[in-house]
């Protein structure tokens, strides 16, 4: 009754009708490009969640420049994809340090075009370290397994996953997290931090300048740190440029 993706056994469909299918995870779902390719014109789903937003690991086979945005083909083990990354106005002398044959992980949300996928990037970020990749196609793994935990656990009978009180899946890093910042692990200043991206209102997200003067007792020193971690755990994205934060789940 399942069709599933051959990847890492990506499951396309719901596992229930109704109220199920309309269940929405906050956080970012690693897969890998032939799950993207594969998924339904409905959108990205995991045992019935849908995700908006997706990560992947891949190899830059082509880059291509407009005036309003970057075209990257990419490609994994599965197959390839186009992924655009947007421009703003004035932005075309700083964009990402991306070339072609280097791996990159993308953050963004796929899009139908023409009867066929293609990624709007959110984030892209040039791979480190060859450990990455391996470690990405963990994660797609891990959130498969934790998305049939979760949901074996809502249809039961009243059973509940370890650590967890029945809360809808998150697959950021492969785990489950809610929208209530402690819950993602955050405290203290880190908590604080989140709450203000949160809470501001705005179509390009809260600047690290206003940050800065809303937490005067944090140095920039310790911002940029707690921005990158949320920023690279999936809490938050960067959006006009590296200084401006939404959150995932806004």
């Amino acid at each position: 009754m399942n069709d599933s993706f051959g990847a890492g056994g990506f499951n396309a469909n719901a596992t229930g009708g109704g109220a199920a299918q309309e269940n929405k995870a906050e956080g970012v779902l690693p897969l890998t490009i032939g799950q993207v390719q594969e998924s339904s014109d409905s959108g990205i789903q995991l045992f019935g969640i849908h995700y908006s937003m997706i990560t992947f690991v891949a190899i830059v086979r082509n880059i291509d420049h407009s005036s309003t945005k970057i075209t990257y083909r990419l490609e994994d083990h599965t197959g390839q994809v186009d992924a655009h990354l947007w421009l703003e106005e004035g932005e075309t002398m700083h964009v990402p340090g991306i070339v072609a044959h280097m791996y990159a992980r993308v953050v963004g949300s796929v899009r139908h075009q023409g009867g066929s996928k293609a990624v709007m990037i959110f984030k892209i970020d040039p791979v480190s370290s060859p450990n990455e990749v391996t470690t990405h196609l963990l994660e797609v793994l891990n959130a498969r397994y934790k998305g049939e935990e979760y949901s074996k656990s809502g249809s039961g009978g009243g059973g509940e996953m370890s650590g967890a009180s029945g809360e809808k899946p998150s697959a950021s890093s492969g785990g489950f997290m809610e929208t209530d910042g402690n819950t993602m692990g955050l405290t203290g200043k880190q908590l604080a931090v989140y709450k203000a991206i949160k809470s501001h209102i705005s179509d390009i997200g809260i600047s690290r300048q206003e940050l800065q003067k809303k937490f005067a007792h944090i140095n920039g020193t310790e911002m940029q740190s707690i921005t990158d971690y949320m920023t690279q755990e999936g809490i938050v994205y960067t959006s006009v440029d590296s200084d401006h934060f939404l959150c995932v789940d806004s």
